[in-house]
């Protein structure tokens, strides 16, 4: 048990004995919360339970203070292993707890014992399946900077809210329905026949990309001239499916070398096919089946409309048009009610912000279909990008928009994926390239892996070996320090300091992944790379005075090695062992 369960143990307790006494009055024993105080010389926990009483227990806040004091006082005394040092009442009624030195020293043992476990919980709420879905952009043309905050956000998530005890898949929504594919069909067939000296102009609303061109050029390469007097319909679709597929792969590339992992790429064209498993009908015909089985759906002015005022929404919603045509809401319909029939608890969509117009009706049709709730969706802001304090607007290389693409080639994935996470979803990001391509203390990833570099060369120079690429690192710090440590030898207030910065990893983790909010990992683990950077240097640690000090500091470095490793691990973030290792 940490110490922070203990705590709230104890209080728990002490709560209690007071009812029990006599002492307290109260009709119902609320749940006990700790809070980190902002000045570290109020303590290691914080705990406000003493205010939030004093209504119910018709007592001075204070008071309540010193009568759970003294219980809790007691109730530690009366244990074998003391947890708290000293206990205060301060201000109209904080209670504040100051850890033992052995309590504090114990976490590095037990970082380093859990390895990548560490900081993992089972949820408050128990084990939920999560269907997290992100990115899921039109296959029309590359990937902007946007889909990069999305692609960095959703796959952080997914991994923070592993690390808090859920079961979480991941999914790609392809929006390959619609007008737009027809349109791209019809682009790539202009540049086609461009290339091949014919006159044609890109339709209106069409794709004008220079990747556009690229796709044509390849279907000459492949052809030469076969579709030039084609079936413009036969052409159009053949284009269309060459250039979708094409778009897909580039998709799937990029995914995949940015670190996501999406075990399910779901099509929208397949809503709108036949199926058995739908009665025979398109899964989008079976889902409005079933609003209208409900009297969720009526018929008026020639079209179809969903019941969404019902629900929340402003106003009824559109499914199918007097043309008989589906709107894109028909789709989203049937892709989330179908989400939720394949057994998912909590659906979470990342859309960007200009997508807020359709959170109503999306959480009203689940609400309508009995999943009330079901859906959480995380909008987020733009990206901004600079050079060197200078607004990027267009590509160098092409004179259209910085893709995502060209933006992980130039810095990196790592650095990519940082800044994207550095900020909280309703906040814009202002990315400057320039500082996200810099090797020094200025730029936070490189600070954050710079010092769990410093600690791998720590450990090697300890182990007398040298690095090698692939490194084992665990194997190298089971050879550096002795199986047996004196961690009692860690008192030094850089020390502690440390220490007690990493001790906030678990709570940090549970509160995160309540919240959705993973850029708050990126801000933690900085300070904790601070911490050390203060550690090492007010701290000898292979020069230390004595080979148990010496053994006990290699120790705490370990476990501050093995605590950036995960915290970047769940960011999606490389923890390169030597800085080397970043060029390669």
């Amino acid at each position: 048990m940490q110490p922070r369960e203990q705590i709230i143990q104890l209080v728990t307790q002490a709560l209690t004995a007071a009812v029990e006494s006599g002492e307290l009055v109260l009709t119902e024993v609320p749940e006990v919360t700790l809070e980190r105080p902002r000045d570290e010389g109020h303590g290691d926990w914080a705990c406000t339970l003493a205010l939030r009483l004093a209504k119910q227990a018709h007592m001075a806040p204070r008071a309540i203070a010193d009568i759970m004091v003294a219980h809790i006082t007691a109730l530690d005394a009366a244990c074998d292993q003391h947890v708290v040092n000293k206990v205060e009442v301060a201000g109209p009624g904080f209670i504040n707890f100051y850890l033992n030195a052995s309590a504090t020293q114990s976490l590095v043992a037990k970082i380093r014992q859990e390895g990548a476990s560490y900081g993992s919980c089972q949820a408050p709420e128990g084990q939920e399946k999560v269907l997290i879905e992100y990115v899921s952009a039109n296959p029309t043309g590359p990937m902007h900077v946007g889909h990069g905050r999305w692609a960095a956000l959703g796959s952080a998530t997914a991994n923070l809210l592993r690390h808090a005890g859920h079961e979480v898949t991941e999914e790609f929504y392809i929006n390959d329905q619609g007008s737009q594919m027809n349109k791209f069909g019809e682009s790539i067939a202009v540049r086609y026949q461009q290339q091949l000296g014919r006159d044609a102009q890109i339709p209106e609303g069409g794709y004008g990309g220079a990747y556009v061109n690229d796709i044509a050029a390849e279907i000459i390469a492949r052809d030469g001239d076969k579709w030039l007097d084609a079936d413009p319909e036969e052409r159009r679709v053949e284009f269309r499916e060459y250039g979708y597929a094409w778009v897909l792969k580039l998709f799937k590339d990029l995914c995949g070398s940015f670190g996501t992992n999406f075990e399910v790429w779901t099509s929208e064209r397949g809503l709108y096919q036949s199926d058995e498993a739908y009665d025979g009908m398109c899964a989008v015909d079976w889902c409005l089946e079933q609003l209208r089985q409900k009297d969720l759906v009526y018929d008026a002015d020639g079209a179809m409309w969903f019941r969404s005022s019902n629900y929340g929404d402003d106003k009824d919603r559109v499914l199918k048009k007097q043309d008989g045509a589906y709107t894109y809401f028909a789709s989203d319909v049937a892709y989330h009610f179908l989400k939720k029939k394949r057994g998912f608890d909590c659906l979470i969509d990342i859309w960007g912000a200009d997508h807020h117009g359709y959170v109503a009706r999306v959480k009203a049709v689940l609400a309508a279909m009995g999943y009330p709730g079901a859906l959480e969706i995380m909008l987020g802001q733009l990206v901004n990008l600079f050079r060197d304090g200078e607004a990027v607007r267009m590509s160098k290389r092409t004179g259209e928009m910085v893709t995502f693409q060209e933006l992980v080639d130039e810095v990196g994935v790592d650095a990519t994926r940082f800044y994207m996470l550095s900020r909280s979803t309703e906040q814009p990001i202002d990315f400057d390239i320039s500082v996200a391509k810099k090797q020094d203390s200025s730029n936070p990833v490189y600070y954050v892996q710079y010092a769990h570099a410093r600690i791998c060369s720590i450990l090697r120079n300890a182990a007398g070996v040298d690095y090698e690429p692939g490194q084992d690192m665990e194997q190298v710090a089971a050879r550096a320090i002795p199986a047996e440590v004196d961690l009692g030898r860690l008192v030094h207030p850089a020390e502690l300091a440390l220490i007690r910065k990493m001790g906030e990893f678990g709570d940090l983790v549970e509160k995160a992944a309540r919240d959705r909010a993973p850029f708050r990992l990126t801000h933690y683990v900085q300070e904790v790379a601070s911490a050390f950077h203060h550690f090492y240097a007010d701290c000898s640690v292979l020069k230390a005075e004595d080979e148990g000090l010496r053994d006990a500091r290699l120790a705490l470095c370990d476990a501050t090695r093995i605590l950036i490793a995960v915290a970047l691990g769940i960011l999606g973030i490389s923890a390169p062992v030597a800085m080397e290792h970043r060029e390669q």
